[in-house]
């Protein structure tokens, strides 16, 4: 604010809340949110009003997706544990969805919460004796921090993994799936340049993603003692070997 800018560009729910509670005149572009119309930060998808616009990224809707994707892997699924940021305000709509298809898939959800390094530890020695059948990573930036930890820990244990980000999968989680952040932020840009050119945030609907990508960590199959279904494979957009 003190620096005068024309445009905040913004990742996240608790970035997009911060920068709405900063200003209600700067023009706020969210490059990418898991659902601004349950945090109450535009009043709808077509019309956002306000000062803020940009791009859903359905993350809070695709936990559902993801614990599909690990039924896919393990037909007989009893048992998922999630791990949790309940600091991060993105958590607790993610987890209706999340219950909802678990539900559905008549999978039982066991969640813990996590916002520090000593949380992470307490809850890694509860998942340990626990024992579940796979484990369910919501996006959160301590989460995202703590990635090789995590998935180191979820190898260990025996764990097939679902994330968001494939930062995860790529230092040893099975499977992530989420909308391309690089398209996301791609279109973000054009909100900068429409706003920059004269256009209102209110009249710029908040737009869906349309590019999702399915990234899948083959040498962590073979090391968990998994087959991946044909039909998942043919579905990736990668496949780490």
């Amino acid at each position: 604010m003190a620096l005068k800018v024309d445009i905040i560009l913004t990742w996240g729910t608790e970035a997009a809340l911060e920068a709405k509670r900063a200003t209600r005149t700067i023009p706020i572009v969210m490059g990418a949110i898991g659902d601004p119309l349950a945090q109450g930060i535009v009043s709808s998808l077509a019309r956002p009003g306000g000062n803020v616009t940009g791009l859903t990224s359905l993350s809070g809707e695709l936990e559902g997706k993801r614990l599909e994707l690990l039924k896919e892997v393990i037909p007989n699924l009893p048992l998922v544990a999630v791990l949790v940021n309940p600091t991060n305000r993105y958590t607790g709509p993610a987890l209706q969805h999340a219950r909802l298809a678990a539900e559905a898939l008549k999978i039982m959800l066991r969640v813990h919460e996590t916002h520090d390094a000593m949380t992470l530890d307490n809850e890694l020695d509860s998942l340990s004796r626990e024992r579940p059948r796979a484990l369910l990573v919501f996006a959160d930036q301590f989460l995202e921090n703590q990635r090789r930890r995590i998935a180191q820990f979820a190898l260990k244990n025996g764990l097939p993994s679902a994330y968001t980000y494939r930062d995860h999968v790529e230092v040893g989680g099975l499977i992530s799936y989420a909308p391309s952040y690089h398209d996301l932020f791609r279109r973000a840009a054009t909100y900068v340049d429409k706003i920059l050119k004269g256009a209102k945030p209110a009249d710029l609907p908040i737009e869906q993603p349309t590019k999702f990508e399915l990234v899948i960590n083959m040498k962590t199959a073979k090391a968990l003692g998994l087959t991946i279904p044909h039909s998942l494979l043919v579905r990736a957009d990668e496949l780490i070997q």
